[in-house]
């Protein structure tokens, strides 16, 4: 009798792997699940959020707020950071609300049941609203490495059908619209979000259905690209090895505008680096799943042919800076040649005031230099990098 799984083979949060590659799921369960104290952090975080949350939509006494804030800040991994990522949570959902004509429907953490489209598959939305002819679906990510974008994201949407399932016996037709925002204060201060008629949305519910049941009943298409970042299997996969290490695809690379192969000319043209650089752009992550991997496999007592663990650099350090310092002054050094006075810094002191206070009292001493010009896909959310504009303001500045 096979064992049972501790998770749902498919969840909507992953969604956006095994829609593109359908042997993910399957593969997965050959890996043990992994947690790390970022995750933990997350659920900490997503736990003061609905605890905010509540106190301004629901009935809530300030004595249980109190109480149970008390008791989720005496967690390890709580930081004052989670009080103003939830209150920023909280502004971007009072925002929301205020766009309604009259007050909506609100309610936080609802279930929702998702296997008319993907077998075995349920899901929690953080806040559900609901008025005129619009539902709206939050999610709230505490994640300040990777942008999570709402365009086009299948987990919003496997939610948006769920909720809709809910609430359509309440609501009936009266629900036209789905809009999806999702809140990462930590990375953005403006929130990403996505629209669509539910028709749509019902329409595309059901144009994934045969991927979610190619992906349920396996073996599934292994499709390397970007949605390899968390699976579980990345560093092991060898359909991610061979598509990495096919270098022969790159001779007859086409360029976007079909003017002619690679490798024809000895000079790349523009539309050709832009194409190799897209092509190339998972070599470096895959090349450190790999030294992840390989490390964390000798730590464990394994062995990986050719390699080796050393001793990397390490910087030297005062057993006792007391008792180091003490030694200075008992030899005659003044105090003010061993310590460095200096101020905060302003992400340290900005943490310590809280944003509203740092900004009342500090904003007209602040100033945001023009960041460094980065590569990034035409795709990306941010705004293209005016070479004339910063060329004007370092002549201006000079």
């Amino acid at each position: 009798m096979p064992t049972p799984r501790q998770h749902a083979l498919l969840s909507a949060s992953s969604a956006h792997r095994w829609l593109a590659c359908t042997a993910a799921p399957h593969f997965e369960e050959n890996f043990p699940d992994g947690t790390s104290s970022y995750a933990e952090e997350g659920t900490l975080a997503h736990a003061i959020c609905e605890l905010y949350a509540r106190k301004k939509f629901t009935v809530l006494s300030t004595r249980k707020f109190n109480s149970e804030l008390k008791k989720l800040q005496a967690r390890p991994l709580y930081s004052d950071e989670m009080l103003r990522t939830a209150e920023a949570y909280v502004d971007y959902l009072t925002e929301k609300a205020m766009q309604y004509a009259t007050p909506p429907h609100v309610a936080m953490e609802v279930k929702v049941d998702l296997t008319a489209y993907v077998p075995d598959c349920f899901g929690t939305c953080d806040c559900i609203m609901i008025g005129s002819d619009t539902l709206h679906i939050t999610d709230y990510k505490h994640g300040k490495g990777v942008p999570v974008s709402a365009e086009n994201n299948p987990q919003m949407r496997l939610y948006a059908l769920g909720a809709l399932k809910l609430y359509g016996p309440i609501y009936g037709d009266q629900i036209k619209w789905v809009s999806m925002g999702i809140c990462q204060p930590r990375l953005s201060q403006e929130a990403s979000e996505d629209a669509l008629s539910v028709d749509d949305l019902l329409a595309w519910g059901e144009s994934i259905k045969p991927l979610a049941k190619e992906a349920y009943d396996g073996p599934g298409t292994f499709c390397p690209g970007e949605h390899c970042r968390f699976c579980k299997g990345k560093a092991q996969c060898a359909a991610r090895a061979a598509f990495f290490t096919g270098f022969e695809d790159f001779k007859n690379l086409t360029p976007a505008n079909g003017s002619r192969e690679i490798g024809k000319s000895p000079c790349l043209s523009d539309a050709e680096v832009g194409d190799l650089l897209i092509q190339a752009e998972g070599l470096v992550q895959w090349y450190k799943d790999l030294q992840d991997y390989a490390t964390g496999a000798m730590l464990d007592g394994g062995e990986i042919p050719g390699w080796k663990l050393v001793e990397g650099r390490s910087n030297r350090a005062f057993t006792d800076v007391d008792a180091a310092v003490q030694k200075l002054i008992d030899a005659g050094y003044d105090e003010a040649l061993i310590y460095d006075r200096k101020p905060k810094t302003l992400s340290e002191l900005e943490k310590m005031l809280g944003k509203k206070t740092f900004a009342e009292l500090l904003s007209e001493c602040v100033t945001k230099p023009k960041g460094k010009p980065t590569l990034a896909l035409a795709s990306d959310r941010r705004e293209a990098y005016c070479v004339g504009a910063a060329e004007f303001a370092g002549a201006s500045d000079g």
